[in-house]
């Protein structure tokens, strides 16, 4: 099932198998935000969070690049507007969305395109995309958490390179560095964002909805701090499943166990 949001600025389709895909298209423009794409996209998000019957999600861009950053011919209107609100934030409504977000990346992520680019969760890149951080460039203040998120990823060092110099950051470089997981030809790149999403919608959901929280509430905290929640959250999980639960899953592996065996 399709849907289009901001007249086919933001589209949203949902298969059966539990994939969904957001795309911004907005290719003229490179993918350039409006404020009701901004407004859009957060909608999108939260809608998706909230879906039982999605497992998964993959964000991209139509054309050539995934999103080259804010509409500034907007930019009072967007930076003095409702973008303040929590409700229309898409980076905020992408960071508490339950669901894994799987970022395939063309072209280019500029500024907020590259903020949204940290939002997700796992990210495959198209050879020759850069990354650029142009808030020192425009005279704007990061507010969706670049100068905070990229430091952490990347390094202090070299995140200070990036954005005081607003010089590209090629995907190659960073998948070196661990922020990209993926470099992969453009003609791949959903292919390859498909195939993750697939491993990922097969696992069990209720694990994975509670692995990718733990991970990002944890990075938030120090190691014993985030040792401690790991402890609390696995504890609390276990004193609520059954002996139902704790059969299935002497079964499960039982079963793969002897399909190992079978293969010796």
């Amino acid at each position: 099932m399709s849907e289009s949001l901001s007249e086919n600025l933001i589209l949203v389709s949902r298969e059966p198998d539990g994939i969904a895909t957001v795309t911004i298209n907005r290719p003229a423009s490179l993918n350039s935000l409006s404020q009701l794409m901004i407004t859009d996209l957060a909608r999108a998000f939260k809608d998706l969070g909230r879906d039982e019957s999605v497992r998964v999600i993959i964000l991209s861009g139509s054309g050539r690049a995934f999103c080259s950053g804010l509409d500034l011919t907007a930019a009072e209107q967007v930076f003095k507007g409702g973008m303040k609100d929590k409700e229309y934030d898409p980076v905020f409504q992408m960071e508490h969305c339950p669901k894994p977000i799987i970022g395939a990346i063309n072209g280019v992520a500029v500024t907020a395109g590259f903020e949204i680019a940290l939002a997700c969760d796992i990210l495959v890149a198209a050879k020759g995309t850069k990354f650029m951080d142009t808030h020192t460039r425009f005279g704007i203040v990061p507010s969706w958490g670049l100068s905070q998120k990229l430091p952490r990823i990347i390094g202090p060092n070299k995140a200070r390179e990036v954005s005081l110099t607003a010089m590209p950051f090629t995907a190659e470089e960073a998948q070196k560095l661990g922020f990209v997981n993926y470099v992969v030809e453009g003609t791949e790149l959903l292919k390859k964002a498909r195939e993750i999403a697939r491993v990922v919608a097969h696992n069990n959901h209720d694990i994975v909805i509670r692995y990718k929280s733990v991970i990002n509430d944890g990075f938030k905290l120090d190691l014993h701090q985030a040792l401690a929640l790991e402890k609390e959250r696995a504890y609390k999980y276990y004193d609520k499943m059954t002996t139902e639960q704790f059969k299935k899953m002497q079964e499960f592996v039982a079963v793969r166990s002897s399909k190992k065996s079978s293969k010796l």
